[in-house]
């Protein structure tokens, strides 16, 4: 579902797969431990492999965002794959992901 790998500035995650309620609230608890506990800058969340995310996903990724706004690490989505771009576009997230909006 995720890897994680760092630079000592940027944390980075790799999400895969089909994100939805049976994941939200793993992706969610995970990241945002991550994000709190660390030094890290920038969580950075790759979802080109995610193939689809619903609104429970998108969810856990806006209460990750905030989590991490809190501690002082700022998050951005990237590579999203069209599922994602299609939901964060609809949903109006764009701004909040930093995202273009079309």
């Amino acid at each position: 579902m995720y890897e994680t790998s760092n630079d000592g500035v940027t944390l980075r995650a790799a999400l895969s797969g089909e994100l939805d309620l049976r994941d939200a609230d793993e992706v969610r608890d995970n990241l945002a431990a991550a994000a709190k506990a660390s030094t890290y800058q920038v969580l950075q969340i790759d979802v080109s492999e995610v193939t689809l995310m619903d609104s429970y996903a998108l969810g856990a990724l806006v209460s990750v965002r905030n989590t991490a706004a809190a501690a002082g690490v700022t998050v951005t989505l990237v590579n999203p794959s069209p599922p994602v771009a299609k939901a964060i576009q609809v949903t109006g997230l764009s701004d909040v992901f930093g995202l273009p909006t079309e």
